[in-house]
């Protein structure tokens, strides 16, 4: 009997020991798996305001603070009001000014919302505009709704003199604010942008499981978009994402019943490894090493991600995407710092295809900020690679 208690026991531990470490698992996977759109990635470091100036602003020192480029700012701020946390434009390290060894001064180009108060917690967010495109930007727009799978799917549409749309996609961290960054730039050169949000979002349908599928299902809200608008008129379309959204862009342009509508593709800090993505998203989450493979296999058991065997492709890890599938051009906006999704992996699909595939390097910026870095050398890469699809 005194075996059998001490047999009971073990298994009894064993169990519990096993139930501890799944629910570990699912713990760390919901960094990725359940991101909230407008939040900032854990891997985003959070810094103090240390005091504002005419046109000044000095904060932590710290890596993300040193970047070189434009970068919105916001946290909880003071003044906020009901429009949520405060947001701020900063521009470029401002030298020569005094100022603490253990603090940078930037460029503070403009406040969008509440106000910024010494003291106050902030972070970086590539999103420099709030608002809708008319309120930011003050382009005419129309409030749209995109039919999809799960429900109405809301949307800004930009219009414009060309029959080739743009559709943009915003990824993990940020919302559909996002792409107005480069909005402008697109209206300029007589694009009609249509910028979706898609399930998850606020606004959107709710996924069924309440979780992020990192692209593997939201791409059937991407083909929505394109099916309204070649409806609509589009006679070709560039499906423009970031991160999980340029995910989403690659599989809509390969599975999308009007894939060939698709013409190009412009991808930034595309999530092509999910497993990756989500070891390091669980990781700046402060997860032990240990637990990181059960943070993989929760998350793949939850969501069913890593099913569809595009893990053997030579592109490392769970990739988005069939090396041989690439159907169309595509620039792919990259680099070295992204924390968040590999670079080599975006440096290996170009590999596969030097004559269909772009890659332009961009160091010292984070997952999704590709343009942030250097406006002006993004945008020209970008108008040389959509000249021909005009």
């Amino acid at each position: 009997m005194r075996a059998v208690r001490a047999a009971a026991a073990a298994v009894g531990v064993a169990f519990a020991a096993g139930a501890a470490s799944v629910a570990a698992g699912r713990l760390a996977s919901d960094a990725a798996l359940k991101a909230t759109s407008g939040r900032p990635l854990p891997t985003e470091p959070r810094l103090t305001v240390h005091s504002t100036a005419a046109g000044r602003i000095t904060l932590t020192r710290a890596f993300a603070s040193q970047r070189p480029g434009v970068y919105g700012l916001t946290g909880a701020g003071a003044g906020a009001g009901a429009g949520g946390g405060a947001h701020a434009v900063v521009g470029s390290v401002v030298s020569g000014v005094p100022h603490a060894p253990d603090t940078v001064v930037r460029r503070l180009e403009r406040v969008s919302r509440g106000t910024l108060e010494p003291g106050d917690k902030v972070w970086f967010t590539p999103s420099t505009h709030i608002g809708d495109p008319r309120t930011a930007l003050g382009l005419d727009h129309t409030d749209v709704e995109v039919p999809g799978e799960l429900g109405t799917l809301p949307a800004w549409f930009v219009p414009g003199v060309r029959s080739t749309w743009v559709i943009t996609v915003h990824g993990l961290g940020t919302t559909r604010e996002h792409p107005m960054n480069v909005m402008g730039f697109l209206h300029r050169h007589g694009f009609p942008v249509l910028d979706v949000a898609y399930r998850g979002d606020a606004g959107a349908p709710r996924a069924p499981d309440g979780l992020s599928h990192l692209g593997e299902t939201e791409w059937r809200d991407v083909d929505a978009a394109i099916h309204h608008a070649v409806r609509f008129g589009a006679e070709k379309v560039v499906l423009y994402g970031w991160s999980t959204g340029a995910t989403m862009a690659l599989r809509a342009a390969s599975r999308s019943g009007l894939r060939d509508r698709v013409t190009g593709l412009v991808l930034d800090s595309p999530v092509l490894d999910w497993t990756a993505a989500l070891r390091a998203l669980a990781t700046a989450c402060r997860t032990p090493g240990v637990l990181l493979p059960l943070a993989v296999r929760a998350a793949q058991g939850r969501t069913g991600l890593g099913r569809t065997g595009l893990g053997r492709t030579g592109l490392g890890g769970a990739a988005a995407v069939e090396p041989a599938r690439i159907p169309v051009p595509a620039l792919i906006f990259h680099g070295p710092d992204d924390l968040v999704a590999p670079w080599d992996a975006s440096r290996r699909l170009a590999a596969h295809h030097p004559g269909l595939i772009t890659l332009s390097t961009v160091r010292q910026a984070p997952h999704g900020a590709m343009w942030n870095a250097d406006p002006a050398h993004y945008e020209e890469t970008l108008r040389r690679f959509l000249t021909p699809l005009m």
